[in-house]
């Protein structure tokens, strides 16, 4: 028998939400009096389950709309669901379902997730990319992109996913495995659409300055990832002949110091290179076997430096020796030029390739401590004077950079030249789940793109799905036998799908007028309420959707469709949720379930599973931490907490767990804290229902003037938080000592002045809890006799003069623990905290027996005892 709740949860929060749904608290005005509020929660995959990891971001954003719903402003909080695409797909083949099926069937279950926790949305707004009245549009905008000259196919090496079965993007590989599965990415080479985000790519990073309101830590990873280099482009003349191999380097001042140039094994120049070489057979054996390497074994910096030798030399610019020319497996064609200068005295990887293969190491700048009797032990890649380096010796190598790039330039044997590490988008998928590509392949007109008012072209539903390689597509005549918009004739559609990432790039836009059809959105409304206000998400979208949502929306503002080109004025990324996560040697990951927590809880560290093949006893299991995943087996539902506890106790947890912006340990048990405390303000609160509101709290006295001060001060906090940074875990730790105080205060509460002051305190509370556990705050706020939604009244304004308080609360720690906090005088001396410190019973039981090494007090916030 389930024991019973310590406040009726679960029938405050079915009247809540039907008042809200009554008042219609979350559909947006787009006009009127206010000032306008888009707040944006990044739409998730319908991959499956929420989990209360996710709802760190979900139960935020919505804490910061129902503050800024009392604030008086005209919000826009609008949810979706990024439906198309490879986790979606794979979802649905795990689960034996169509696609369209699963997905749909998932985001009944997600919305009904995210209704439980109590956030609130526009849903007359919704929107999912897999609908064809949304993806219709996403094929239009492909097509602005296409005739921006922005969208072209070509033949390239692109990285394959074999789990996936598709080509994934640059962004998508991580440490060279594919991002959603893990598995080790392998190159191919096909027929891809790209998208030229290159072009673009000096004002995306220029435009990265006006993003004030942005994590730094977010605006670095897209500096590094655009990673613009200025240098210079040197032509190698291969000798004897007139062919060039050109090498892009940020290091012209070790030109002088090249003993070898390394190109890649897709250099195309390697076949001119082989045309009646005798060493063409061994070359050609060396590049197919390194083209087969992935990513990771290509450039790994422990990854063997494999290469071979043409048997070609080039000519070293300015100093015009003879070096031969290598290809090698850790040069890729896509970065730079696809060929390298080799300086192995001043370039580590060089460095270890030269010790490889017995090449000469010239030392062209000297170290300022001079060069070791022996040679150099590694590279020197500092600072220091030119040396064997003709006419530039004795400068200073800042100097020399400068000389020798006028001196190439001068001679015609290279220019100065801005290069980036970002590489055009590559956006096909050999995926059925996804918005079709517009564009049509005739024989006699060539690439022809769909016509607008042919659009949307829309996905069959009755293909093989599952993945092979090609695109289930092309499996489908009707869907791939159409005729040539431009000559009439027979013609082929084009069979791989976008990326999912495009569907995300321009999604923002849609919510403004998601049931127009006959434009993509509202030109007037887009400039009236974008860029959005505040977009909060996750920071692994740093170098995927938020630089794509950048680019189409500079491409959009320069084809004159939106009158902005930044889409998000103020972004917030939060931390991640972690759990502890079991891993066995022989079985790997297994559910981490209370049975199991306990289990290890108790001591016991073996495998649970009673059969072992590659072991004689169970093995030990490998505890750690990680972010909440299915693959790791800790993930932890929503739904039994909230039972359980009530959804504003998982809510308080989820949002006092630690500072947002850092990653956080989720801990089930720790729930019950917020659910007692909850429990203990409702039962507060209701027993001081019947106090009469007559008296004037400005006449308060001692120990209520006290609480109205307290009051004061903690709205004062709580307010800032929301127009701050969002740290509601401090906010929260706030209201539970005011409603201490208010406890404490209210027996005896007597005289008129003292039980107003008490009523004020307590409908203060009230209203700084309601964006963090709403549905409470509404039946207390309906308990203490007040009418309508808590959220249609006005955010209440402090009293600076009492903010301004008299006593504050510290943190007392002992080796940097919190294990007590005191209240003192906001003026009292150091001496005075500190012997008032120590006088606190847990902290002479923290301390007792051992000596205090140090004590550090931080007037206003804490005491920290050091014990030797």
């Amino acid at each position: 028998m389930a024991a019973r709740p310590l406040y009726p949860f679960a029938e405050i929060e079915t009247r809540a939400r039907a008042l809200w749904e009554r008042e219609d608290l979350f559909r947006a005005r787009l006009e009127g009096p206010g000032r306008k509020f888009y707040a944006l929660m990044m739409f998730p995959y319908p991959s499956g389950h929420l989990h209360v990891g996710h709802g760190r971001n979900y139960i935020l954003g919505d804490a910061l709309v129902r503050y800024r719903l009392m604030r008086g402003d005209r919000v826009l909080s609008p949810m979706g669901w990024d439906a198309f695409g490879l986790p979606a797909e794979n979802a649905a083949i795990q689960g034996g379902k169509h696609p369209r099926l699963s997905t749909l069937a998932n985001i009944a279950r997600m919305k009904e997730q995210l209704q439980r926790w109590g956030c609130g949305y526009d849903w007359s707004r919704e929107i999912a990319s897999c609908h064809p009245g949304y993806y219709r549009w996403t094929q239009w905008m492909f097509l602005q992109l296409y005739r921006a000259g922005l969208a072209y196919r070509k033949r390239a090496p692109v990285n394959w996913c074999p789990s996936c079965a598709t080509v994934l993007a640059n962004e998508q590989v991580l440490d060279g495995a594919c991002e959603r599965c893990g598995t080790m990415v392998e190159p191919r080479d096909l027929e891809q659409w790209f998208f030229r985000i290159t072009a673009y790519a000096q004002r995306l990073l220029d435009d990265l300055r006006l993003l004030d309101r942005w994590p730094e830590r977010v605006l670095a990873m897209q500096r590094n990832w655009i990673g613009r280099s200025e240098g210079v482009e040197l032509d190698f003349r291969i000798s004897p002949g007139e062919e060039v191999v050109r090498c892009f380097t940020t290091r012209p001042d070790t030109v002088f110091g090249v003993t070898f140039v390394a190109m890649a094994p897709e250099h195309p120049i390697l076949e001119r290179v082989c045309a009646g070489n005798p060493r063409a057979g061994a070359i050609r054996a060396f590049a197919g076997k390194a083209r087969r390497q992935n990513f990771v074994e290509r450039t790994s910096a422990d990854s063997p430096k494999e290469g071979i030798d043409t048997g070609v030399k080039v000519r070293v610019p300015l100093s015009g020796e003879l070096v031969p020319l290598w290809v090698v497996n850790y040069v890729l064609p896509e970065y730079g030029t696809g060929a390298v200068m080799g300086v192995p005295a001043h370039d580590e990887r060089d460095f270890a390739f030269a010790k490889a293969h017995a090449l000469p190491v010239r030392v062209v700048i000297e170290p300022p401590d001079g060069i070791p009797p022996g040679g150099l032990a590694q590279a020197h890649v500092g600072e220091g004077r030119q040396v064997n380096s003709g006419p530039f010796d004795g400068l200073p190598n800042s100097e020399g950079w400068e000389r020798i790039a006028d001196a190439v330039e001068k001679e015609g044997v290279g220019r100065r030249r801005v290069t980036f590490r970002l590489r055009d988008w590559l956006i096909s998928r050999q995926r059925y789940w996804g918005a079709p590509i517009p564009i049509v392949t005739c024989a006699a007109c060539g690439i022809v793109p769909v016509p607008e008012e042919s659009l949307p072209i829309l996905l069959p539903p009755d293909v093989e799905f599952r993945p092979t390689g090609e695109s289930p597509l092309a499996r489908s005549p009707e869907f791939v036998e159409t005729s040539c918009p431009k000559c009439g004739g027979k013609a082929r559609r084009e069979t791989d799908t976008m990326d999912t990432f495009v569907d995300s790039s321009w999604y923002f836009l849609r919510y403004l007028s998601p049931r127009d059809t006959a434009r993509p959105f509202d030109r007037a409304l887009l400039d009236a309420w974008l860029p959005v206000d505040q977009y909060i998400g996750g920071v692994e979208h740093a170098i995927l959707h938020l630089l794509y949502a950048r680019f189409f929306t500079k491409v959009l503002h320069d084809l004159g469709h939106v009158g902005f080109d930044e889409p998000f004025g103020a972004l917030f990324t939060q931390g991640l949720i972690t759990k502890v996560a079991y891993q066995c040697p022989e079985h790997g990951w297994l559910p981490a379930g209370p049975s199991l927590e306990a289990r290890v809880a108790g001591g016991t560290r073996t495998c649970p599973e009673p059969r072992h093949e590659r072991f004689e006893a169970p093995p030990e299991l490998r505890v750690s931490l990680h972010k909440m995943s299915k693959s790791k087996g800790n993930t932890v539902p929503p739904e039994p907490l909230i039972e359980r506890f009530g959804a504003d106790a998982v809510r308080l947890y989820t949002l006092f767990v630690g500072p947002p912006e850092k990653e956080a340990e989720w801990d089930d048990a720790s729930v019950v804290g917020q659910y007692r405390f909850l429990a203990r303000f409702h039962d507060l609160v209701r027993s001081l229902a019947p106090v009469p509101a007559g008296g004037d709290p400005k006449g308060a006295k001692g120990a209520f003037d006290d609480l109205r001060r307290a009051a004061h001060s903690a709205l004062r906090s709580v307010s800032e938080a929301f127009e701050g940074d969002f740290h509601f875990n401090t906010a929260i730790a706030t209201l539970h000592t005011l409603a201490d105080r208010i406890g404490k205060a209210a027996p005896a509460a007597e005289a008129p002045a003292d039980r107003a002051a008490l009523r004020e305190a307590a409908l203060l509370a009230v209203r700084m809890l309601a964006p963090f556990a709403p549905h409470l705050a509404e039946e207390l706020w309906s308990s203490m006799g007040e009418k309508g939604s808590v959220f249609r009244r006005a955010w209440p304004a402090y009293d600076p003069a009492l903010a301004k308080s008299r006593e504050v609360e510290i943190a007392l720690q002992v080796n940097g623990k919190v294990r007590s906090r005191l209240v003192v005088p906001s003026d009292a001396a150091e001496e005075e905290i500190r012997s008032r410190a120590l006088a606190d019973e847990r902290v002479r039981e923290w301390t007792a027996g051992r000596p205090i090494a140090k004590t550090v007090v931080v007037p206003g916030r804490l005491v920290n005892f050091v014990l030797r």
